[in-house]
């Protein structure tokens, strides 16, 4: 009679299982906390993999989009995609299955979505500005509040502005289009400028506006002529201009229009015309004087008790008065 002989089993090697098999681990490699052990060098590798993956395609990403805020969007979404994907290996390692992982980001997601809303409002605004192109990287841009600034950073959820003073401005999306933003660099870089000059009704005013122009025209910033500028259906000279602005108070408003290459420093150009316009005045031989406010206080007998303070007194032929000049500041009595 035969005995039965019992089949011997050579051990396999231990694999990740509960479902889907990934990866065979032998058993000398299973020490205690080895899941979590290699879920953490997936998650390593997958972010050494995502920055590696961003440099391979980044070139062709450029290439394929024309603004730069969009390309370095896309580039983020792609490293964003890989370090996803060795989260959901690390995941499967841990031995966590697909219903558990969609039941926790649907359960993590309803507590933290009120916490989050406002990061979500920013990054739906920033999807509208990637759209809309209101700017773009490199341009400068004005905020409602007057401060100027070059844009160094788009991202879906925030804007980072390099203002002119050397500082950086971190703005959440969705308050940076509740704002107004002036953009100085879009399309044509061209700005206008008006330069407002006060003289004396006595002055000549051709000789003015001649030098006037001339200031301006001499500057290197400033567009000394050429075929008229397009803004939309309306053209306008591009060479510095002259107008008699309005008759004011104290002299003729003559206005100075002319037009900046470049807005970057248009503080520094105004102060160069000005300066020129103060020489080119003083210097020249014409009658040309700046205005400014003349006034003359009359105190008489009805000035009440400023009458007094000046100081009244009666004489033979009549009570007098005090004339103040205040361009010489000396008084004067009149009859």
């Amino acid at each position: 009679m035969q005995s039965a002989t019992t089949p011997t089993t050579t051990p396999m090697p231990a694999a990740v299982t509960g479902g889907d098999v990934l990866v065979a681990v032998p058993e000398w490699l299973q020490f205690p906390g080895w899941r979590v052990v290699f879920a953490v060098l997936a998650l390593v590798t997958g972010v050494l993999l995502s920055r590696y993956v961003v440099r391979l395609v980044g070139r062709p990403v450029a290439r394929q989009f024309r603004r730069q805020s969009v390309a370095q969007t896309v580039l983020r979404l792609v490293r964003l995609a890989v370090v996803f994907v060795s989260v959901g290996v690390a995941a499967r390692i841990l031995g966590l299955k697909v219903g558990d992982l969609v039941l926790s980001v649907t359960v993590f997601s309803a507590v933290l979505g009120i916490v989050l809303a406002p990061i979500v409002g920013s990054v739906i605004n920033g999807l509208f500005i990637l759209a809309d192109q209101p700017y773009e990287i490199g341009d400068l841009i004005e905020l409602d509040d007057g401060r100027k600034a070059f844009v160094d950073e788009i991202t879906i959820r925030y804007t980072k502005l390099f203002t002119l003073d050397n500082t950086f401005l971190v703005i959440p999306n969705s308050a940076i289009r509740d704002h107004f933003v002036t953009n100085y660099s879009a399309e044509d870089e061209r700005v206008r400028q008006d330069l407002e000059v006060v003289v004396t009704y006595e002055s000549d005013t051709e000789q003015a506006r001649k030098l006037m122009r001339r200031a301006a025209a001499t500057d290197e910033e400033v567009i000394e002529g050429g075929p008229d500028i397009r803004v939309g259906s309306a053209r306008y000279p591009a060479r510095p201009t002259v107008l008699r602005s309005s008759f004011g108070d104290d002299g003729v408003v003559l206005n100075l229009r002319y037009w900046v290459k470049r807005p970057y420093k248009l503080p520094t150009v105004e102060s160069r015309v000005r300066d020129r316009i103060w020489e080119a005045f003083k210097a020249d031989d014409a009658d040309i004087e700046f205005a400014y406010p003349h006034r003359h206080l009359i105190f008489d007998e009805s000035s009440g008790t400023l009458d007094a303070a000046v100081g009244e007194r009666e004489t033979s032929r009549g009570p007098s008065r005090t004339v103040v000049d205040t361009s010489t500041g000396a008084p004067s009595e009149e009859q």
